[in-house]
């Protein structure tokens, strides 16, 4: 017998198996999934790895040690959504991940123009929250305190020793011009910052590419699940692509900040006609760019059907450093020479913010108008709210974003005011714009109406309880009645039946938002005062309601951001509570970035394709069979 016979007919190479685990929401340490504290790490990083018992480290150079029996591996990822304490900053973004899962609450559709409507409406919108929250940035450090503060000689002296130089005759910086500039650089650096956390995420999470021929559209089935498309879990190019417009609209508000009453100072009778035609130009400047920034926007969204990795170098660069050049020239234009400006009242404000909230009411309306056509295309029962769950998210979004960025202002204007009301007769500061206030003054009737929905699932949910609790000893025959845990486990059965409901709180408290939101609108633009003022001579109930709203608002608006930053802060320290928020983020970062580049990371655009490289990876090197335990 030959040799190459001899081998032929000998017994066949034993082939390693491989028992991947995947802990779940809650997460779990390598040691404690492989039950042995004893482990290496095989691939991956310090953020998400799979790992192996030490001894099982070489299971490849020794395949006959594991005859019946897999290798075990542990994938962790856990400290992709509650790693360090920096994560309980991302609270600050939670208005961008509200925004962005309004893109997957798109009712499933057969028109593609519909579609892709759909999403555009919805990345408007995030942009829209973008610019809102630079522009609260302006209002807190360019209105209230360059412009309002430090301007009135009592406050930036009396009160506040070390904003003195801005007074009047407080030296170079004392002209209005030269105090918008230095304050300018707050939001700024608040967009640069916001730039870095998604350029430093979108490295980490977006940039991971797909195993070698999974991304070939020619060998997609049509049968793929949605989850499944080649393209589904790597958003690269549009994540970057939608960072750099994002980047550019926040730079450009500033730059609008400054340059509006710039330029009105230079149209009138003391300007200078140089400085008017320079305003003139970088206002025209600034159009173009911000024509630039909506059609990058509006352009382009999701492509799935392929793994899209080529970067718009044009839009990624050239975009936010064309804003950034013209934010440098607006405040150099700032800076020059005004003798005899002075600043009273408010800055423009009232009118940007009326114009912001008016849009984004008019594209949640029209997003709604585009869920339901699509719902009534394809109609499904399972689908929340009729279609119009997208726009009830979309919704919840903006109000969030409205009460952050009210609240700010308000918290500021408040303090800055000492004992008394801004904007009211006798107060030292004109205080922020009239619109901020209404809206403050909106959320005690808001808590009050929603009060309402929430008692009645309340008790909907103990009544449920009750009735579960009496008929769950029958399903144990045989068991002694234990009244307590009967209890207890009823009432994780109404809590998890009570989730089915959660749309139609969700769309309550979006109906009535909408609807207190454009209240407050109208009462900021016909009646031009705040509330309080509005009411002055309707009589004394609504004078006494009035003056209660724009009183309770205030103090809550201010109150809850300073809860949400205590919240945050706790969770910096306490890990135990950035776990809490760790499954906040799990929920809401499941899916991509789609709509808003600011928005918290999606970790499963890391943790897919790290399974999907260990899984083609350790198949195709080894012939070997893969077993998935996946948990939650």
């Amino acid at each position: 017998m030959r040799r190459d016979d001899r081998r032929a007919d000998g017994p066949a190479p034993a082939v390693l198996a491989l028992e991947l685990l995947v802990h779940g929401v809650a997460g779990a340490s390598p040691g404690e999934l492989l039950g042995d504290p004893r482990t290496v790490r095989v691939t991956g990083d310090s953020t998400a790895a799979v790992f192996r018992r030490t001894e099982d480290a070489d299971a490849e150079a020794h395949p006959e040690r594991y005859a019946g029996r897999p290798v075990p591996e542990a994938y962790c990822w856990s400290r992709l959504t509650s790693g360090n304490g920096a994560r309980a900053l991302w609270l600050l973004l939670l208005p961008f991940m509200v925004a962005n899962l309004a893109h997957w609450a798109r009712p499933a559709g057969t028109s593609p123009r519909a579609v892709r409507t759909y999403g555009v409406l919805v990345r408007i919108l995030a942009l829209s929250l973008t610019v809102l929250l630079i522009a609260a940035a302006c209002e807190v450090a360019l209105d209230l305190f360059a412009w309002q503060c430090a301007g009135a000689g009592s406050c930036a002296g009396s009160r506040f020793s070390s904003l003195s130089f801005l007074a009047p005759g407080g030296g170079w910086w004392a002209e209005p011009g030269r105090r918008l500039a230095l304050a300018a650089l707050v939001p700024a650096a608040l967009t640069g910052l916001l730039w870095y956390l998604s350029n430093r995420t979108w490295s980490a999470y977006e940039s991971q590419p797909p195993p070698v021929g999974s991304a070939d559209p020619d060998t997609a089935s049509d049968a793929v699940p949605a989850l499944g498309r080649p393209g589904f879990w790597y958003g690269r190019r549009l994540v970057a692509r939608l960072r750099a417009a994002h980047t550019a609209a926040g730079l450009l508000t500033v730059a609008v900040a400054v340059s509006v009453p710039t330029a009105r100072h230079d149209r009138g009778p003391a300007g200078a006609p140089v400085l008017e035609s320079v305003g003139w130009a970088t206002q025209g400047l600034l159009a173009v760019v911000a024509a630039a920034v909506a059609w990058v926007v509006c352009r382009r969204g999701r492509t799935e059907d392929r793994a899209d990795h080529h970067l718009d170098r044009a839009a990624v660069t050239l975009l936010p450093g064309a804003a950034l050049a013209l934010l440098v020239a607006v405040l150099v234009h700032a800076c020059w020479a005004r003798p005899g400006w002075t600043s009273a009242g408010r800055l423009p404000g009232d009118l940007a913010f009326g114009v912001l909230m008016l849009g984004q009411g008019c594209c949640v309306l029209a997003l709604a108008a585009v869920a339901r056509y699509l719902h009534r295309r394809a109609p499904d029962p399972t689908t929340a709210l009729g279609g119009l769950g997208g726009p009830a998210v979309g919704m919840l979004g903006c109000a969030l974003g409205g009460v952050m960025s009210g609240g700010v202002a308000q918290r500021v204007a408040d303090w800055l005011d000492g004992g008394a009301v801004p904007g009211t007769p006798g107060a030292p500061l004109p205080g922020p714009p009239v619109l901020l206030t209404w809206q403050a003054a909106v959320l005690p009737p808001l808590l009050l109406v929603l009060a309402l929905p929430a008692a009645w699932f309340t008790v909907r949910g103990v009544r449920e309880r009750r009735g579960l609790a009496a008929g769950i000893a029958a399903e144990y025959p045989g068991e002694t009645p234990d009244g307590p845990r009967s209890r207890r486990i009823a009432g994780a059965r109404a809590a998890a039946a009570l989730t089915d409901s959660a749309p139609w709180f969700v769309g309550a408290v979006s109906g009535i938002t909408l609807l207190l939101g454009a209240g407050a609108l109208a009462g900021a633009w016909i009646g031009g005062r705040v509330p309080y003022e509005a009411a002055r001579g309707t009589g004394p109930l609504l004078e006494t309601a009035a003056r209660t709203a724009q009183d309770a608002g205030s103090w809550l608006i201010g109150f809850g951001f300073v809860l949400f930053v205590a919240w945050g802060r706790r969770a910096y320290r306490d890990p135990s509570a950035r776990r809490t928020i760790g499954i906040l983020w799990d929920v809401g970062t499941f899916w991509p970035r789609a709509a808003h580049p600011f928005a918290p990371p999606c970790y499963a655009e890391r943790a897919v394709p790290d399974l999907t490289w260990r899984m083609t990876g350790w198949t195709d090197r080894t012939g070997g069979r893969l077993v998935i335990s996946g948990h939650s």
